[in-house]
């Protein structure tokens, strides 16, 4: 049997998923990650059962894998910033 999940591994793996989000170069797909995690760990939030947080953490994981996967993907294919993202200390 595993050992219970404590709320810092939760924690970790979440700060951990949005680091990892936010590191996509293209705006969309980088906001769309942000969003999906912070929505996947409010869903959960109210699950109490040891085993079912023990299956969402392994699922966590896999989806962190996938994230870091798809940065590197992503960092292969450039594109300009858009408006929204420009820095005001950028204007020319």
């Amino acid at each position: 049997m595993a050992a219970p999940v404590t709320r810092a591994e939760v924690l970790k793996i979440y700060k951990t998923m949005l680091r990892e989000s936010s590191k996509f170069s293209f705006y969309n797909y980088r906001m769309y990650a942000v969003r999906r995690v912070k929505d996947a760990f409010r869903e959960q939030k109210a699950v109490n059962d040891t085993s079912e947080i023990q299956q969402h953490l392994l699922e966590a994981h896999r989806f962190l894998d996938i994230i870091k996967r798809q940065a590197i993907v992503g960092d292969l294919y450039k594109f300009d910033k858009l408006v929204i993202e420009v820095d005001n200390n950028e204007k020319h």
